[in-house]
């Protein structure tokens, strides 16, 4: 039982399915054919990072496909889709009409859904689903410990891991910083204490306004000047802190192809997005912030940035690369603003 979303993404299974941000939530793939190039092992990287994937585990609910491959070829498959999924005690379903599941979705806008074997057997899991919007999902994958990749070169980095992606550490890393992560509900002399340099909020699911400890840390880091990135629900927590307000999109941005406009370059990137609310645009006037991206399709807000500050955060996900770099100079922008 969860939220039904779907992702118009042609590849890339392992890491959505990994990604925190969809904890709580079945995912539909609109792709008709997945698992087609298997599953890696969970191996690691020389900072320790693990490869291939978002996470140590997958984070989803439960999957909805059209057709999965039972005999996937790739030169790193170690085993298939469903073996992974009895592995890790996760439920799916194939079979069903999935863009059709999806124009249901676009029209009707997100939902509660669950997988049964039965309608009856759906019926009464339904009539015992919570709001989703009401679940404190953070503190389910969120860090329990204070954890540390990368040397450090440049400066130390302050990660509040509100359901970070592996990658998103993995960039901070490879620019020379090392990167300290903390538990969403932080409390800003830890970022002292440990002499960060900056502080990124990252990625995770459900409503950002479950997220007061991570709104109440930006705010003071904001007051103290201190160098500051938002990453997709990081925006919306920063935002928040500088009083704008958010809104929930009717079936949110999730796919690997979400067009966004960088106001300052008059550029448009090719993004990777995973998020169902967002900054609400009018909310934005007598604050400090001002709009930096643009959704080149639905025009709602995809970036912001301080008018004072050496604060800026992004709704979509620039360690993405599906473009395949398009967006990743916003941590490039992040590391100059802590190095002045």
């Amino acid at each position: 039982m969860g939220e039904v979303v779907f992702n118009t993404g042609m590849v890339g299974y392992t890491e959505a399915m990994t990604d925190p941000s969809y904890a709580g939530q079945l995912l539909c793939f609109t792709y008709p054919l997945i698992g087609n190039y298997g599953v890696p092992d969970y191996l690691q990287d020389e900072s320790g990072i693990i490869q291939n994937f978002e996470s140590s585990s997958i984070k989803v609910k439960g999957i909805i496909a059209d057709s999965i491959s039972e005999e996937p070829s790739h030169f790193e498959s170690k085993r298939s889709l469903t073996s992974w999924l009895d592995a890790e005690n996760i439920p799916g379903i194939q079979g069903l009409d999935t863009r059709e599941l999806t124009i249901h979705l676009r029209s009707r806008g997100v939902m509660m859904g669950a997988i049964a074997s039965s309608v009856k057997e759906a019926k009464a899991l339904l009539e015992k689903a919570p709001d989703y919007s009401t679940l404190n999902l953070c503190d389910s994958v969120s860090t329990k410990e204070v954890r540390s990749f990368g040397k450090n070169i440049r400066g130390r980095i302050a990660l509040i891991d509100c359901g970070v992606k592996l990658n998103i550490i993995r960039s901070l890393v490879r620019r020379g910083f090392e990167v300290v992560c903390l538990p969403y509900d932080a409390k800003y002399e830890e970022i002292t204490s440990i002499k960060a340099r900056g502080v990124v909020f990252s990625n995770g699911p459900g409503d950002p306004m479950a997220c007061k400890p991570a709104i109440e840390l930006s705010a003071l880091a904001v007051q103290n000047s201190m160098p500051l990135l938002g990453i997709c629900l990081g925006t919306q927590i920063l935002a928040l802190s500088q009083g704008a307000e958010t809104f929930k999109l009717k079936y949110g941005h999730r796919g690997q192809n979400k067009p966004c406009v960088d106001l300052r370059l008059n550029r448009c990137m090719v993004t990777s997005q995973n998020h169902g609310y967002s900054v609400l645009p009018e909310s934005l006037e007598g604050t400090e912030l001002e709009p930096w991206f643009i959704n080149a399709d639905d025009k709602t807000i995809e970036g912001v940035i301080h008018k004072s500050k050496p604060c800026l955060a992004v709704q979509f996900h620039p360690e993405g690369s599906p473009g395949p770099l398009d967006p990743s100079y916003v941590f490039d922008i992040f590391a100059e603003k802590i190095a002045s």
